[in-house]
C-alpha cells in the first residue's frame, strides 16, 4: 500500500462522526490535563488506558493520538502564565514565555505557542507519513558512543548558552547529574545514594525536579521577593490574537526551524523533547537579530521551542510504529496500549493491520486542526490569570504541585522532596544560577552515563572509540566548540586593539 492509498484509507475511518467525537475528547483532554503541573501525556494515557478496554483498537488509538498532542500544547499554557512547565517539553518555553506574560504579553506568546504547534504537528505528521522507514534507519546507525557524544553536546549547549556565567551553568549540570545517580546502578543493580530509604531506589523522578524548581521555587521566589506588597498587574492586550505583525514576522522561520530541528531529533531515543526545545531555543538565540531580548520575552523563544516540542511529538511514533522501539515515556505507554490490544508494533503491523496505523496517522492531522480551533480563540481568555491576585494565583500552584506530585508514586516523600528542591529553586534564582542545566542532567544524565559504560564495554575499555567513530567525533568537536566559544569571543572582546 502507498502513503497516499494509505492516507485516503486512515482519513475515510478518522472522519466518521463517532471517531471524530473521540479526537475531540482526546485532544480536550490531553490539553487540560497537560496544563497540570507534572501531569504530562504519559501518565494521562497511563491512566486512561483502563477506560479504553471497552472500545475497539482504532477508536482507541485515535484519542490517544488526540490526548498525545493536546498534552504537548497544554503544558505551554501554565509554562506561559506562571512559569510551571506542565511537563519537562515544555522548559524551554517557560523561558522567554513567562517574560512575555509579565509584561502583558501573555495572548501573544499563547498564540506563537497554538500556531506553532499547529504548524509544526502537521509538517512533522506528514514527514512521519512519508519518511518513517528511512528516518527509522537512520536511528539504527546510531551507536552508545554517538548517544553519549550527542547527550554531551546538549549538556555543553544549555550550559554554555543560558545563564550569564558559565561556571554557575557548570555547577547547575552537575547538581541535576549528581541527582540522576540516586537509585539502582542500572548495569550492576547496586543501589547508590539511597542512605537505606526505599522509595530512592527508583531515584527521583523527573517531575518532582521540574515542578520543585520551577513551580514551588517560583513561587517561594515571589513570596520573598514582594512580601506583603501588592504587585502590580499586567495590562490585558486587546487585540484578539495579541500578536502584532511584527510577531507574526519573527514568528513563522522559528516555526518551521522547529519543526525542521524537533522531528528528526525525536526520532532517535534520547528521551523525547527534551533535547529538541532546547537546541531549538539555542538555535534562534544565536540566529535572532535580537539576541538581547532572550531571556527577557523574545517571542522567537517561544515559538522555536512550542514547535520542536510537537515535531518531536510526531518523530518519536516513527521508531515506534516502524520498530516498535519507544524512544519516550509516553511511546512506552503506547507500546503497552498496543499489546493490550494484542498488536505488536514493527514493520508488520503496517502490512497487518493498515487500517489502524494510517488511522491514528490522520487523526493527527484532524487533532491538530481541532488543537488549533480550541486554543487560538482562547488565548486572550487564559491571558486573564495573569490578573488573578497573586497569593490566591501562587497558592493555587502550591497545591497543585504538591497533588501532582503527591499522585506520582502516591508517596510523602515525594511531597516532601518537592518542597526540597523547591527552597533549593529559590535559592538558585536569587544567586542567578540557571534552572535548566540541573533539568537536563538529571533528564539525560543516566542515559548518558548507561551509554558511556556500553561504549567502553563494547571497545573493551578503548576510549578512543568515541573520537574514532566520525559522527561521535563530530558531535564531541561541537560540543567542546559551544562550551568554549562564547569564553573565548569574551577574551577577544576584552582584549584592547592596538
Amino acid at each position: 500500500m502507498s502513503t497516499l492509498e494509505g492516507l485516503a484509507l486512515g482519513f475515510a475511518n478518522a472522519l466518521t462522526l463517532a471517531n471524530l467525537g473521540w479526537a475531540l475528547l482526546g485532544t480536550t483532554l490531553g490539553t487540560a490535563i497537560g496544563v497540570l503541573p507534572g501531569i504530562g501525556p504519559a501518565l494521562t494515557v497511563a491512566v486512561l488506558l483502563p477506560v479504553t478496554f471497552g472500545l475497539d483498537p482504532v477508536s482507541a488509538f485515535i484519542m490517544f493520538g488526540g490526548i498525545y498532542y493536546g498534552a504537548m500544547y497544554g503544558g505551554s499554557t501554565t509554562s506561559i502564565l506562571l512559569n510551571t512547565p506542565g511537563e519537562t517539553g515544555a522548559i524551554a518555553t517557560a523561558i522567554d514565555g513567562y517574560q512575555m506574560a509579565l509584561k502583558g504579553r501573555a495572548a501573544a506568546a499563547l498564540t506563537t505557542a497554538a500556531i506553532g504547534s499547529f504548524v509544526a504537528g502537521t509538517l512533522a505528521t506528514l514527514a512521519l507519513a512519508w519518511f518513517a522507514p528511512a528516518l527509522a534507519s537512520i536511528a539504527l546507525a546510531f551507536g552508545p558512543a554517538e548517544y553519549f557524544a550527542l547527550a554531551l553536546l546538549a549538556f555543553a549547549a544549555v550550559t554554555a548558552l543560558l545563564g550569564t556565567s558559565l561556571v554557575r551553568g557548570l555547577f547547575s549540570l552537575f547538581l541535576g547529574l549528581a541527582l540522576g545517580l540516586v537509585g539502582i546502578d542500572p548495569l550492576n543493580g547496586e543501589a547508590r545514594f539511597s542512605f537505606g530509604i526505599p522509595q530512592l531506589l527508583d531515584g527521583i523522578d523527573v517531575v518532582i525536579l521540574v515542578i520543585g524548581l520551577f513551580a514551588v521555587g517560583e513561587t517561594l521566589h515571589q513570596a520573598v521577593r514582594y512580601g506583603g506588597e501588592e504587585l502590580a498587574q499586567p495590562k490585558l492586550p486587546t487585540r484578539f490574537t495579541g500578536m502584532s505583525r511584527e510577531e507574526w514576522r519573527r514568528s513563522w522561520k522559528p516555526w518551521l526551524r522547529g519543526t525542521a530541528i524537533g522531528f528528526p531529533l525525536g526520532v532517535l531515543p534520547m528521551g523525547g523533547s527534551v533535547i529538541p526545545t532546547f537546541l531549538s531555543y539555542l538555535a534562534e538565540k544565536r540566529l535572532s537579530a535580537h539576541p538581547e531580548e532572550f531571556g527577557r520575552g523574545a517571542i522567537e523563544g517561544v515559538a522555536g521551542p512550542e514547535a520542536a516540542n510537537n515535531a518531536s511529538a510526531a518523530g518519536v511514533l516513527v521508531p515506534l510504529l516502524t520498530l516498535g522501539l519507544p524512544s519516550s515515556a509516553t511511546a512506552a505507554i503506547l507500546l503497552a496500549a498496543f499489546q493490550q490490544y494484542g498488536l505488536q508494533p514493527g514493520p508488520l503491523l503496517f502490512s497487518t493491520r493498515p487500517d489502524l496505523v494510517w488511522t491514528l496517522i490522520a487523526s493527527l492531522f484532524i487533532g491538530n486542526v481541532m488543537l488549533l480551533a480550541l486554543n487560538l480563540p482562547l488565548a486572550g481568555v487564559w491571558a486573564r490569570v495573569m490578573l488573578l491576585p497573586r497569593p490566591l494565583l501562587f497558592g493555587g500552584v502550591l497545591v497543585l504541585a504538591s497533588l501532582g506530585a503527591y499522585t506520582l508514586n502516591r508517596s510523602l516523600l515525594d511531597v516532601a522532596i518537592l518542597y526540597v528542591v523547591g527552597a533549593l529553586g529559590l535559592a538558585m534564582r536569587v544567586y542567578a544560577f540557571p534552572l535548566v542545566p540541573a533539568v537536563l542532567g538529571l533528564v539525560l544524565g543516566p542515559m548518558a552515563e548507561q551509554q558511556f559504560r556500553r561504549a567502553i564495554a563494547i571497545s573493551e575499555g578503548d576510549l578512543t572509540v568515541f573520537v574514532t567513530r566520525p559522527v561521535s567525533a563530530a558531535l564531541l568537536a561541537a560540543a567542546v566548540i559551544v562550551l568554549f566559544a562564547p569564553w573565548i569571543l569574551d577574551r577577544c572582546r576584552r582584549v584592547p586593539h592596538e
